[in-house]
């Protein structure tokens, strides 16, 4: 008995499916109505990667993934270390397809994460540099780190206020090379109402001073990235949706 090789329509229903999930207001609306209510556990924080926390939403764990796997960069930059749970992610991808480095970079990578980090066995596929991300000092550090020709995908997931945001992609957004993405966490944040922002936290961004409102800003300013609809479209329970933005043009 011969079985059909249906792959390819496999893979047309999954983006006709998240297609259409992108559209339904519904849906998404529930989807932060239960995360609003998860948050009071502390919910995005429950999580680790290989032994380390990765602070993220499983969604969001999932996507980048995909993103990593089907685009297999030589080089990830993320801004914003935190306990490092992300960068050890990353490399672990890194590590299965056989190429590439992670650079993190953080105003204050503290010492106990600095030593979760450099103590890990996938240490040797992740630079850390500290420092204000945006300055000329940082970004001629994290430049010297990238090789000629390098393929380059970006993390932007440190301070999230609108400007900080804005700047880091105008920054940033000229390393990612074409057909890799930018990745704009906690786009949440701009996606619900004033009631809806999470307040068990260092800092409280509230809607319009957050990343989706630099996102969208950032849009308007260049046409080397277009949002990947069908991506985004799947992101509920997320932490990030609308954030993940492909480089179309050199």
């Amino acid at each position: 008995m011969t079985t059909k090789d249906d792959r390819l329509e496999f893979e047309a229903n999954k983006r006709a499916m998240a297609l259409a999930l992108g559209k339904d207001e519904e849906a998404f609306q529930q989807s932060l109505n239960t995360l609003v209510a998860l948050d009071k556990y502390d919910y995005a924080y429950l999580w680790s990667w290989m032994g380390v926390p990765i602070i993220q939403m499983p969604a969001d764990v999932m996507a980048t993934q995909e993103v990593i796997w089907d685009t297999k960069p030589d080089i990830i930059i993320e801004t914003g270390v935190a306990r490092g749970g992300s960068m050890i992610f990353m490399a672990s991808l890194l590590k299965v397809i056989g190429k590439g480095k992670v650079i993190g970079v953080d105003i204050d990578i503290r010492a106990h994460n600095r030593d979760s980090i450099e103590t890990h066995p996938l240490s040797p596929l992740i630079t850390l540099i500290e420092g204000p991300s945006t300055t000329a000092e940082t970004l001629a550090k994290v430049k010297a780190e990238i090789p000629a020709g390098a393929s380059v995908m970006i993390v932007l997931d440190s301070d999230h206020s609108r400007d900080h945001v804005l700047d880091e992609l105008r920054s940033y957004g000229p390393l990612v090379t074409e057909g890799q993405y930018v990745v704009v966490a906690d786009t949440l944040l701009g996606r619900g109402d004033m009631s809806q922002t999470p307040t068990k936290r260092s800092k409280i961004w509230y809607p319009g001073d957050e990343p989706y409102a630099a996102l969208n800003a950032y849009l308007k300013e260049t046409d080397r990235f277009e949002t990947d609809e069908a991506l985004n479209g799947k992101l509920v329970l997320s932490s990030s949706p609308g954030g993940y933005l492909k480089c179309i043009r050199k």
